[in-house]
């Protein structure tokens, strides 16, 4: 007995496709992404759109200078509104991410969030490697903690501190001492302190200047010096406020035979 064609081909599965188009629907498309960067870089930088109208309108009316020149001013004029909107897309580029360092500046966790931006060549610890609480009592409140990161690189180790002034750079140098200590002299150190005062480097600037340090070890180098570090250990908790480490404690519960 014969049958259709039609019966040999495999059925589709209605539960797929309807998963695929849903998952396809939810996939934000490359417009709405434009447009939350645009929306959010505008409400943190409201010179966005005249930067923006200038890039183009001057590569614009550059290229169509050329064309009444060479006698051809509709086609300059095509070339410049193309490259106008590239050259506002680049300023938009740019300004967006100045806006996104300026809306984490003062925020605890703000130096990690800027080197982890950093090139290939860099190890960097998200955690950090140093904290002093301050007056905070409280893990959720971080208003008065200086914190110290750490990054490996060719230059060496960078220590980055935030955080108020007197803790970040009482605690940036004890954290530098320390690695001195233990790496020795073949290894700089140096250090950054982050914030918005006039002797420290504002947030937005901080992975320039580490790139602009002097490169003195290899790849190899920086590995086998993150590996050292790496294995001395992270953050220690610190010890309450007002106990003695060195003072014995006794234990009265064992005292008591629980």
């Amino acid at each position: 007995m014969a049958t259709s064609s039609g019966s040999n081909e495999p059925k589709k599965s209605r539960f797929r496709r309807g998963r695929g188009e849903a998952g396809a629907s939810k996939a934000p498309g490359r417009s709405s992404q434009f447009k939350q960067v645009f929306e959010t870089t505008r409400a943190n930088d409201p010179a966005l759109i005249p930067w923006m109208v200038g890039a183009f309108a001057l590569v614009f009316l550059v290229f169509l200078a050329i064309g009444f020149g060479f006698g051809h001013p509709i086609y300059f004029g095509i070339l410049g509104l193309l490259f106008g909107l590239l050259a506002a897309m680049v300023v938009l580029a740019r300004r967006a991410n100045t806006a996104i360092y300026k809306s984490i500046s003062g925020q605890p966790g703000a130096s990690a969030a800027a080197m982890s931006s950093l090139r290939r060549g860099w190890f960097v610890e998200q955690e950090p490697v140093g904290a002093d609480m301050g007056r905070s009592r409280q893990v959720k409140d971080l208003s008065s903690a200086a914190m110290v990161y750490r990054a490996v690189g060719k230059p060496g180790v960078v220590l980055v501190a935030e955080g108020p002034k007197g803790g970040a750079t009482r605690l940036l140098a004890q954290e530098s001492k320390r690695t001195s200590r233990v790496l020795g002299p073949e290894v700089p150190v140096h250090t950054i302190r982050v914030g918005t005062d006039d002797e420290a480097v504002p947030v937005e600037r901080l992975t320039k200047d580490m790139q602009k340090l002097p490169k003195v070890l290899t790849d190899d180098e920086s590995g086998q010096v993150t590996k050292r570090l790496r294995a001395l250990g992270g953050l220690k908790p610190g010890v309450p406020a007002g106990v003695d480490p060195n003072k014995p404690r006794v234990n009265r519960a064992a005292m008591r035979g629980r």
